[in-house]
């Protein structure tokens, strides 16, 4: 018979007790190493303080022992390898596995998108890994309450999905308009691929168009004109001026952004490109029809 894979056959039970405490109780002070995502980890057999219980593995041989061989019908034949008892000190375990989740793991990186006048840079989202420390722990535990065993645990790493990938970035900013302000361009993208390019106006030097990340905050078609209450305004300054007027400058649609600034159509067409309003995106009446319908509210703007 082997306990723990020691020969004890025909001893008694001191002679037994003896030859185990002689055999096992070295091993159970030996290193175990860990292997795991390529890394190697050694955790110390001491720290575990392993005991045999001697008296009590001796008893659990001698019951088998006993029983009368019947292979056919499930009693214990002649032979077997009865598992010695075993106790050990389950923290340290715990923390060492705890220490190897924290070396091995790697937080998912998220999707990120850089939003430029001309182009979206993508960052692709990666996976990170982990470790299951508490799967880890019941491995340790088995090698460790059996001195049989050979000293080393192999644990595989789970993956680490990232909280942002690409489909969110798609969804997020669906639909993007930037400004360039430089070279008086209007640039839609949709799902971060740019699908349009439109002429425009922007601001004068005395009244620019903002720079910034913004959002377009509201929509008019044929939108009323609530004149500033600005030098430039004139008599007109503090009044409304009623959609489709032929004295409302702000022609066919409005896409607010900020503080009275927005994207408007103009009746001044031949002011497109150039720096000719008081600080809104100038469009040609067709091109601002066009682009009105793919814009909606809370759609991302950036102004530069």
């Amino acid at each position: 018979m082997l306990v723990g894979g020691v020969d004890v056959s025909g001893l008694t039970a001191a002679e037994a007790a003896a030859r185990l405490n002689a055999e096992l109780v070295p091993r159970l002070a030996l290193d175990v190493t860990v292997r795991v995502a390529g890394k190697r980890f050694v955790f110390g057999g001491a720290k575990a303080k392993a005991k045999l219980n001697v008296t009590k593995t001796v008893a659990a041989a001698l019951a088998v022992a006993v029983q009368p061989e019947a292979p056919q019908s499930g009693g214990v034949p002649v032979g077997a390898n009865v598992a010695p008892v075993v106790t050990h000190a389950r923290i340290p375990v715990k923390a060492f596995a705890a220490e190897v989740a924290a070396g091995v793991y790697r937080a998912g990186r998220d999707a990120a998108v850089r939003i430029g006048l001309r182009k979206m840079q993508i960052r692709r989202a990666r996976l990170g890994v982990g470790v299951d420390a508490e799967q880890l722990a019941a491995k340790l535990d088995a090698v460790l309450d059996d001195p049989g065993a050979a000293r080393f645990v192999s644990q595989r790493v789970a993956r680490v999905y990232p909280a942002v990938n690409v489909d969110d970035l798609r969804a997020q900013y669906r639909t993007v308009v930037t400004i360039d302000k430089a070279n008086f361009k209007l640039r839609l993208f949709k799902n971060l691929k740019l699908r349009k390019t439109y002429s425009v106006a922007v601001g004068q030097p005395a009244y620019p168009t903002p720079a910034g990340r913004f959002s377009i905050t509201n929509k008019a078609v044929n939108p009323v004109w609530s004149v500033p209450n600005s030098p430039w305004a004139g008599e007109l300054g503090g009044t409304t001026v009623s959609g489709g007027s032929a004295a409302n400058p702000l022609k066919a649609r409005w896409m607010g952004i900020t503080n009275g600034v927005g994207i408007h159509g103009t009746g001044q067409e031949y002011s497109i490109g150039s720096r000719a309003s008081h600080g809104c995106i100038r469009m040609r009446v067709a091109d601002v029809k066009d682009l009105y319908p793919r814009v909606p509210v809370g759609a991302t703007v950036l102004i530069r």
